[in-house]
């Protein structure tokens, strides 16, 4: 592969402006195509697919014995909950009264209830709350949006002493545009590189290569999009993914580039050797991602496959650049990717080799601290991640939170107050009973379900029009998220058959959103063995290794484990409050585990491949294990930190985001990251090499024997070095 990478980069060169032409043309292109689908005014948005399960199942039944009468429309709710006195107060009443009268003039209103009707009451049993419901009918994405802020406006406006907050929300959730961390982690980046390369140009190139890959994914995605509906959330995962990969892989050839002319190549030849071998890398990290992201098929969900799949394309598209465009780029900067000091220095004939610049270095440094005190090193990091995960026992995940994702939103303090007088009023249990004289048995069916722990009251059941199904509605004490509710789907569930010749069902939304927890958390399971088993067959191919792959996906585990503690402290239990502005106090979204299970497994992948690769080609050269493990981290150890911190800072700039999809992703990833690259590789990994000594190396011949070689160092490029290698000048 090596080779072959090596002849594009050098092609790349040469046929530079074809290049970048060619590029610039495909990215135009999917613009046109873009604005020709937004201009065509289609509206039509994905539906999100969920696997089946008893709820949804039972779901259709119940909707075919049931027909649904016509839906109001859109609702909000006005809840009234005075500081003092009862509702029913002559006072009080009359300022509600006043308060609903004006809600009948707001925009789209259609028609208010009046919770103080003596024929429809919706008012507490203490009388201290009252509920009117605003009837909306069927509305548009911008009255959506000028019809809730006007409704938001009048709540804010309301009597204070009423006590009045607006439950419900028109709009649907949807990603939001862009905040200012995003971009400050970006320039952070940036920073970042220019430390790296001593050299603003070069840093330049590096980040425009990673910009440009984002714009063309997303573009891409969103062209498609035109054609085949997506969800709202389907790019958060590919711009934030996309623009770190990109920043990395970009890196990572540039680095070898500047290497390789340092070296005294020419610019052509360092060209072809940089793609050539840290190409390679690139490669196997790159379709290690995507390997990753595309198994999220195995969530079974539409939204989770198609942010798993526009985030494949994202990477796909970035490798793609980093092989082609950025050789392109290489040959234009020259000499010029250099600082001014490396360039005089080869105006005066001296040539670096590799490992001159670390004999004294940190990183050289701190691998030689690892590596002589190994048990010690390898105690300590893994005590530091342990410690880091522990919060994870407490994990509580939710496939849908209830009255809306904000805990401090005038939405869920309406819901709050309604679940604390009503109870589960809000998101009632449905129960259908099947039997041939169902009409006999509803009476004993709704007593048994009375007595089940957990229900608050049980409404009088309904009958088909063929008497074979009855629909009884259940309202439980707590929310839909409650550990009590969740026990109560499954009590009935267990005593399903209890009335002889009657056999129930539980479904509705709350059953269904607990039924698809529970599926996407067999499914973690599920993807994490699917990842585990991806995760040690690449290692195996690449390194030649058995004991390495093992101990390289503990390590992954590891960190995860830390970004699973971590997102639980803070999302969960609400630890950076002042400094997350996301809203915090929420289970985990059921998704989440599942993103960063997969994110996580590619990034890491790549830590592994860029550090461990560099000391096996030492352990190859005859080196013995510690100066192999010593030489190979101060070689391959300040780019993986550059590497690594640019990806922090670019998922810290997303973390700072007020969307709490988008901010626990990146605030996960954040995590993961730095757990990843520098405790598991710049710690545990080298630690646990230098216990191992040679064996870590070990591999059965048999096994040897069918492996295809990888060659990720270009050693099949060491072959032609004198016949390329020329003594070359700056200018």
């Amino acid at each position: 592969m090596s080779t072959f990478l090596s002849h594009v980069g050098r092609l790349s060169a040469r046929f530079r402006w074809v290049v970048v032409v060619a590029w610039v043309v495909i990215f135009a292109a999917l613009i046109a195509v873009l604005a020709a689908g937004s201009s065509a005014g289609s509206t039509e948005k994905a539906e999100t697919s969920i696997p089946d399960s008893q709820a949804s199942l039972a779901l259709e039944r119940m909707n075919q014995e049931f027909p649904a009468l016509d839906s109001p429309g859109a609702t909000l709710q006005l809840v009234f909950h005075p500081d003092s006195g009862e509702v029913t107060s002559a006072a009080t009443a009359a300022e509600i009264a006043s308060v609903l009268a004006d809600a009948e003039d707001l925009p789209g209103v259609q028609s208010v209830s009046n919770p103080l009707d003596p024929a429809r009451p919706y008012i507490s049993e203490d009388l201290t709350l009252a509920a009117a419901t605003l009837t909306f009918g069927e509305l548009t994405e911008d009255e959506e949006k000028d019809y809730y802020d006007a409704a938001l406006e009048f709540q804010e406006n309301a009597p204070p002493a009423l006590g009045v907050e607006l439950g419900g929300n028109l709009v649907p959730l949807g990603a939001p545009a862009p905040g200012p961390g995003e971009a400050v982690g970006v320039i952070i980046a940036f920073v970042v590189l220019a430390l790296t390369f001593g050299s603003l140009l070069a840093a330049g190139v590096n980040l425009l290569i990673a910009v440009f890959g984002v714009g063309v994914g997303l573009v891409g995605t969103l062209a498609y999009g035109t054609l085949f509906p997506i969800g709202d959330n389907t790019i958060i995962l590919a711009a934030m993914l996309g623009l770190a990969v990109g920043i990395d892989y970009s890196l990572f050839i540039l680095s070898r580039f500047r290497n390789e002319l340092r070296g005294g190549r020419s610019v052509d030849d360092a060209v072809a050797r940089a793609t050539g071998t840290a190409g390679t890398a690139v490669v196997f990290a790159g379709l290690t991602v995507i390997v990753a992201l595309v198994a999220l098929l195995v969530a079974n969900l539409s939204d989770i496959t198609e942010m798993g799949f526009a985030a494949a394309v994202a990477v796909a598209v970035t490798v793609l650049l980093a092989l082609t465009l950025l050789p392109a780029l290489m040959r234009f900067l020259g000499f010029r990717a250099l600082s001014r000091k490396q360039r005089r220095a080869l105006e005066r004939g001296e040539l670096w080799t590799e490992g001159q610049k670390q004999k004294r270095g940190i990183m050289r440094g701190w691998g030689s601290v690892v590596v002589n005190r190994p048990i010690i090193s390898l105690f300590t990091g893994v005590l530091i991640l342990i410690v880091v995960a522990l919060p994870m026992l407490s994990m509580k995940t939710a496939f849908i939170v209830p009255g809306g994702s904000d805990p401090s939103s005038t939405e869920r303090a309406a819901y709050n107050l309604i679940m604390d007088k009503f109870g589960g009023v809000q998101s009632p249990l449905i129960v259908l009973a099947e039997g041939n004289d169902i009409a006999n048995e509803t009476a004993k069916i709704e007593s048994d379900l009375a007595g089940f722990d957990g229900v608050q009251r049980v409404v009088p059941a309904e009958t088909s029009a063929d008497g074979t199904y009855a629909r009884i509605i259940v309202i439980p004490e707590g929310g839909p998220i409650d550990d009590a509710t969740k026990d109560l789907v499954h009590q009935v569930r267990d005593n399903a058959d209890a009335v002889s010749g009657v056999h129930l069902e539980v479904t509705g939304e709350t059953a269904i959103s607990i039924d698809q927890d529970e599926q996407l958390m067999q499914a973690l399971i599920k993807y994490i063995v699917v990842i585990v088993v991806i995760s040690i067959i690449l290692l195996i191919v690449l390194f030649r290794s058995l004991l390495i792959p093992v101990i390289a996906t503990l390590g992954y585990l590891l960190s995860v484990a830390a970004a699973f503690g971590a997102s639980v402290a803070v999302f969960q239990w609400g630890w950076l409050d002042p400094l997350i502005t996301a809203p915090q106090g929420d289970p985990m979204m059921s998704l989440l585990p599942l993103l960063l299970v997969g994110v996580l497994f590619g990034l890491a992948m790549d830590y592994q491949v860029f550090l461990v690769s560099r000391i096996q080609e030492m352990h190859r050269k005859g080196m013995d294990p510690k100066p192999a493990i010593r030489e190979g981290f101060a070689r391959s150890g300040p780019v993986l930190v550059a590497a690594a911190t640019i990806m922090i800072v670019v998922f810290a700039g997303f973390a700072t985001s007020h969307f709490a999809i988008g901010a626990s992703i990146a605030f996960g990833l954040m995590v993961g990251v730095a757990a990843d690259a520098f405790i598991v590789r710049l710690v545990l990994m080298p630690a646990a090499l230098s216990l191992l000594g040679k064996s870590a190396w070990w591999i059965p011949k048999w096994l040897d024997k069918i492996l295809p070689d990888i060659d990720v160092e270009g050693h099949s490029l060491d072959a032609k070095d004198e016949e390329h290698r020329q003594p070359a000048l700056v200018g």
